[in-house]
């Protein structure tokens, strides 16, 4: 192996492997998992006539980095490569790829559809593959692709299928499933290889080796005392009340602590209970509840403005669309109080801490003159928006060279990128014309940049699997790893949580290492026929609820206004993704806006979006299929459905109880 490049320790964890056995690479961040893994598959297609592999994962930016940086550069030469992800045509033909490719690099979601998918030169199936190589596979589980994928693996496993695909699974850290105990953490590394159908391997002999190939960046806490004073925030809170004392609410419904993630469950819970009990005062005062306390979330974690800003865009959209009562009084205590608020601030007295914290952390590594890299990691686009503008707007930060970017997971809105712009923003990083990317958790996983010797995790709050993964995006020599938090906050505390949680993670599983095969056998194979069992059941209730009601006798009504504006049998589905409302009556009640960033498809291409014409409620989107049609496209979660047993809500169509025919 010495030819290719392989430590020890890599040539010690794919022995079993080579030997045809499914297993789960159990490896730290930067220790070579994907290279091993392009070994295991060279060696496949050379030991096997007709081979044909697979490698998923679960992020669309890894296919071009895997294609580009491991798989095409070892095997480009000898074989047939195709990289393959939503936005590249080669998915529309994804069957006639695999029959004609060697090795296919591909996001799960694309052979899932493919395997869903009966029409002639889209449609695969699993035992067309001979290799398939799960990448960050601690998410086969639940209800995630992988687990899709891997569940029709299992199911025709266990009816005795023989021609079905080696398996290798690749993760840095499988976690503990939530659990706080050894015989919890246990389970959880069973259920993952039950899921996977493997065995977790990791290295024994040369650990000592690895441990110094990859060393982990220095951990440091930058610590910062609370805010003595927020008359920003106090007056946001102030309003808060006032609008819980004009709902009158009572005792029933006790309030917890204003700008908290725990309030903002308990609103989300008062705005369905005010749907539900078509009660439009309180649905409509939980929503405004909502955008004051995403500004005081928003104030907690960046600047006072730019929490302000939230605010004041939320309701330079409401003087057109109040239409009763509370919507007047909602938007007169907002103007009633602009001016104030906007004062407030910015006033420089009572700025966020954390922002002077995080400004000495980045310039103590980027001011240096050297070529420092870094990432740094917020919970949601709002903040990371907030913290982009901030960096392009510091002068002290401009000063020292800092060249920064925004990376979130692709999707439609203001907030979201495309693939491509994804793509873009990470080659530039690579190329070192950027050298600053303030993410969501998309780039946590998997995103290999040698020169990166800064990650800063920001007011989060995530599991021991996040933190391993963010920590691993360090991959310079003497990198370091930052929390910057309130002192006493949870975030420090979580933080020494998870590394107890990392370490329970490797107990766990070296008790699993540990079994007899004969007895990790009888469990793995329980653990999946209960697993088969379960799945079928919830496919029968769930096809048993979704014919609860006949379609005729469900009206959708807005969630915002409560109009009645369609019935279910109006709803059908095309392109097995896409609820669309076929009736022509039905544009009456809406309005078009602006043109969300999507690309256009095989058969469709998105037209504008639409909302409700009597609140201004977002619904969806129009559609334009096959060049002649003009679909609205709906979401269920902007809709209320009056069944005959009561107004019913749903976040997703999957949800409804009544059935959807295919158009």
């Amino acid at each position: 192996m010495a030819d290719f490049g392989l430590y020890e320790y890599q040539e010690e964890v794919v022995q079993r492997a080579l030997r045809g056995e499914n297993i789960i690479i159990w490896l730290p961040t930067g220790g070579g998992k994907t290279r091993a893994a392009v070994y295991v598959a060279k060696k496949h297609l050379e030991n096997n006539p007709g081979a044909k592999v697979a490698v998923l994962v679960n992020k669309v930016h890894l296919v071009d980095q895997h294609y580009n940086k491991e798989f095409n550069p070892y095997l480009g030469r000898d074989y047939s490569l195709v990289s393959i992800s939503g936005d590249c045509d080669q998915k529309d033909f994804f069957g006639c790829e695999v029959k004609n490719s060697d090795l296919i690099i591909c996001t799960a979601q694309i052979l899932e559809n493919a395997l869903t998918n009966q029409e002639e030169g889209k449609h695969v199936e699993l035992s067309q593959f001979t290799l398939l190589i799960i990448d960050e596979c601690h998410h086969t589980h639940k209800e995630g692709v992988y687990n899709k994928i891997m569940a029709r693996y299992v199911a025709q496993k266990l009816k005795g299928e023989r021609r079905l695909p080696q398996i290798l699974g690749l993760t840095a850290s499988p976690g503990t499933g939530g659990t706080k105990s050894i015989k919890g953490a246990v389970e959880h590394v069973l259920q993952i290889c039950a899921n996977l159908d493997s065995v977790i391997v990791s290295s024994k002999v040369y650990a000592p080796e690895l441990k110094k190939k990859v060393p982990r960046p220095r951990k440091r806490f930058d610590i910062v005392d609370r805010r003595p004073q927020d008359p920003f925030g106090d007056h946001l809170k102030f309003m808060m009340q006032f609008i819980h004392d004009f709902m009158a609410l009572g005792p029933d419904f006790p309030v917890r602590e204003f700008g908290t993630q725990e309030y903002e469950a308990d609103v989300v819970i008062l705005e369905k209970k005010g749907v539900t009990d078509r009660n439009r005062l309180l649905a409509q005062c939980a929503l405004h509840l909502r955008q004051y306390n995403d500004a005081l979330l928003i104030n907690d974690t960046v600047r006072m403005v730019d929490a302000f800003r939230v605010l004041e865009s939320y309701y330079s959209t409401k003087s057109s669309t109040t239409m009763d009562g509370t919507g007047f009084f909602l938007l007169g205590l907002y103007q009633e109080n602009e001016v104030e608020l906007r004062k407030l601030s910015g006033d420089a007295r009572f700025e966020n801490p954390k922002m002077g914290k995080l400004q000495n952390t980045l310039l103590e590594q980027f001011d240096q003159g050297g070529h420092s890299r870094g990432i740094l990691f917020s919970k949601t686009r709002k903040s990371i928006c907030c913290l982009y503008d901030w960096v392009s707007n510091n002068p002290a930060l401009q000063r020292a060279g800092i060249r920064a970017a925004i990376l979130t997971g692709a999707g439609n809105g203001i907030n979201y990128m495309t693939q491509n712009e994804q793509k873009d923003t990470i080659r530039n990083f690579r190329l070192g014309s950027l050298n600053l990317l303030i993410s969501t958790s998309v780039a946590e996983e998997g995103l290999d940049i040698p020169e990166c010797n800064l990650v800063v995790r920001y007011g989060l709050l995530t599991n021991e699997i996040a933190q391993q993964q963010a920590s691993g995006r360090a991959r310079a020599s003497d990198s370091v790893y930052s929390v910057v938090a309130q002192a006493g906050g949870r975030e420090v505390r979580r933080e020494l949580l998870n590394e107890c949680l990392e370490d329970l993670t490797g107990r766990a599983i070296g008790e699993v290492q540990r079994m007899e095969p004969r007895e990790f056998q009888m469990k793995i194979t329980d653990l999946q026929t209960e697993a088969l069992l379960t799945r079928h059941l919830a496919e029968q209730l769930k096809i048993k609820k979704r014919s609860r009601f006949n379609a005729a006798t469900v009206q959708l009504s807005c969630r915002g206004c409560f109009l009645p504006v369609a019935l279910g049998n109006d709803i059908k589905v095309i392109e097995n993704a896409h609820h669309v409302n076929i009736n022509p009556d039905f544009e009456r009640y809406y309005k078009t806006g602006g043109q969300p960033a999507l690309k256009t498809f095989e058969d469709w291409e998105p037209g504008r979006v639409i909302s409700c014409a009597a609140c201004g409620r977002q619904w969806g989107m129009e559609m334009i299929y096959k060049k002649i049609a003009l679909l609205p496209i709906l979401a269920i979660e902007n809709f209320a459905m009056e069944t005959p047993e009561g107004r019913k809500l749903a976040k997703k169509w999957k949800n409804v109880e009544f059935t959807i025919t295919t158009r």
